[in-house]
């Protein structure tokens, strides 16, 4: 649960559009607080961010936003420029976030639900993540951005993702096991080629949301990402523009 604050009524209205948000309840305690201001910056110009780190405080600084946080994730302020600046700030909060916690990772995906099972659809930009999230309708969609993947020993699982980029919510299903990762490539025609772990590896190491900012994070990440390559099978996925690849993941 995060408890949010600002006095920009745009932002505010930002947040009741895209997120899931109810009154404040003073018998809960909050997991983290944040304070959110308009007014920094300019508008996007690349994905460099700059890392200072201090004794009790990581800043986190982009063209067009600013996070300081405090060093065990309770108090947090981001100042942003817009919307956009706003969306990709909680994307990096939140991620840094859950691997701090060591609870799992925000990977740049689209995720759907086929029979109970997640399947997550990555690949470089362009590859056709929303596109292939898109055509599986009438199956659910648990992400169309960034997937939301909790690893654990027992159980890799995959949550309804907040953050969303064209795709709005489908179905009512909160989370689901996940069963297959595919890299997509679009083509001419449909082909599913399993690789091995150490290649699906290698392969996911850039669709994870994160900042590494000391080498005890680093190591909870490549923790994460041998775990879920172990886990899970990863393919390369060769598909139509149409929705019958689901022929080769079904």
């Amino acid at each position: 649960m995060i408890q949010v604050t600002t006095v920009s009524l745009n932002l505010m209205n930002m947040f009741k559009r895209n997120f899931h948000c109810s009154p404040v309840v003073s018998e809960i305690q909050p997991d983290i607080l944040i304070h959110i201001e308009e007014g920094y910056g300019v508008p996007f110009v690349n994905y460099e961010v700059e890392i200072i780190k201090e004794a009790n405080q990581i800043c986190f600084r982009r063209a067009d936003y600013l996070i300081k946080v405090d060093s065990i994730y309770q108090n947090a302020r981001i100042s942003v420029c817009d919307e956009l600046a706003l969306k990709h700030a909680l994307i990096h909060l939140y991620s840094s976030y859950i691997i701090y916690k060591n609870w799992g990772l925000l990977l740049h995906s689209s995720c759907v639900i086929e029979n109970g099972k997640a399947h997550i659809f990555a690949g470089r930009s362009g590859a056709g993540k929303s596109t292939a999230a898109g055509l599986s309708y009438p199956r659910e969609l648990l992400s169309d951005e960034a997937t939301l993947v909790k690893i654990t020993t027992d159980q890799i699982t995959v949550f309804n993702s907040p953050f969303r980029s064209e795709l709005a919510v489908t179905g009512t299903e909160k989370c689901a096991p996940l069963a297959s990762i595919q890299l997509l490539y679009q083509a001419q025609q449909n082909k599913r080629i399993p690789l091995a772990k150490s290649a699906g590896l290698l392969e996911l190491m850039d669709k994870v949301f994160y900042w590494a900012h000391e080498p005890v994070e680093t190591g909870r990440i490549l923790k994460f990402m041998r775990e879920l390559a172990n886990a899970v099978p990863i393919y390369e996925l060769y598909f139509q523009k149409n929705h019958t690849f689901w022929e080769l993941i079904s």
